[in-house]
């Protein structure tokens, strides 16, 4: 059952511009709401609100800027789009940043999309045409490439043809990993998003993978097999600074399998190795990050770090770990 605590909460600190909020047209029904979190991201989130706004579908794109010192706002308040909001949240994080959006969207979906990544052309379209497939889905998602910090494709997962991720009731699936991997890929259903409370402000890291687990927990998730996104890596960015260790990701694990809503949904007996799993993944992963940014030594400590918790899965991580090298 959802509590009332679970209900998201509207930071005190939070405002609107109201010289940059634009008025919804009377009687529109917006279907999509789109929230970027922005925090110094001038050289980027023209190109993202851009990417955004030339999908049709799109009823709204909620701007959240995280206490910017740079021209990040200055640039947004130059574009001039109807749909185009800025609201203000004072240095609260990205979590509290996107929570605030998503309870100022109005649209049934909401999808959050970093400032520095750009939705490829009919994204949105892709993800609404595979809702419509799926009416008992509270998320869809897709799949995405990888650019530079230059725009440059680097990624080459077209060469993974075919290739399907879950869908149905998937939470077994992802408390074993994040398959979801960017919140710009999917659509989350407003309503239900609301219900488990959002991004939980406390984590640092991986707050999207125990937000989409929340979601998996009470409603099924539907894959859309097309590359919808692109994703950036480059060194500032979040989940792929240098200096980030699998240290880093395990409070969030902690914090999934500590959850009560997801714990009650799990199988029973299961926990234990789907934490050792989620574990091995997100080593795997920054094994993968530290390979694409030439951090060998590093790759290879978390390798033994993989064997250590498990040795069944050594050759599968390793086999990831090599295919980062080109991109995929």
């Amino acid at each position: 059952m959802i509590t009332a605590e679970d209900v998201l909460e509207l930071p005190a600190s939070s405002r609107i511009d109201p010289a940059a909020r634009q008025p919804l047209q009377v009687g529109s029904t917006i279907s999509v709401s789109v929230v970027i979190p922005a925090k110094n991201v001038a050289a980027y989130v023209a190109e993202t609100l851009a990417s955004a706004l030339a999908q049709g579908e799109v009823g709204e794109v909620i701007v959240v800027d995280d206490g910017s010192t740079d021209d990040t706002t200055a640039i947004v308040r130059t574009i001039r789009d109807p749909r185009l909001r800025l609201i203000s949240n004072d240095s609260a994080g990205v979590s509290a940043a996107r929570n605030l959006g998503a309870r100022h969207a109005s649209g049934q979906w909401l999808l959050f999309l970093d400032a520095d990544d750009r939705l490829r052309p009919g994204a949105v379209g892709a993800l609404l045409a595979a809702a419509r497939g799926a009416p008992r889905a509270v998320l869809v998602y897709g799949d995405y490439n990888t650019i530079d910090s230059e725009g440059r494709q680097i990624g080459r997962r077209d060469m993974l043809k075919g290739r399907r991720k879950p869908s149905g009731d998937v939470l077994a699936r992802l408390a074993a990993g994040n398959f979801i991997v960017n919140g710009g890929l999917a659509l989350a259903r407003a309503e239900a998003f609301r219900a488990i409370g959002g991004f939980d402000v406390s984590l640092r890291y991986c707050e999207d993978w125990h937000c989409w687990c929340r979601l998996a927990a009470i409603g099924e998730f539907e894959f859309a097999p097309k590359l919808l996104l692109d994703y950036r890596l480059h060194t500032a960015n979040t989940m792929n600074a240098a200096v980030r260790t699998p240290q880093d990701f395990f409070p969030a694990i902690a914090r999934v399998f500590d959850d009560g809503l997801i714990m009650a949904r799990l199988p029973v007996g299961t926990a234990a190795g789907l934490r050792r799993a989620a574990e091995v993944h997100l080593v795997t992963y920054s094994a993968m990050q530290a390979v694409r940014f030439g951090r060998y030594r590093d790759a290879f400590a978390y390798l033994g770090m993989i064997g250590r918790r498990s040795l069944k899965s050594l050759p599968r991580a390793a086999a990831r770990i090599a295919l980062a090298c080109f991109g995929i």
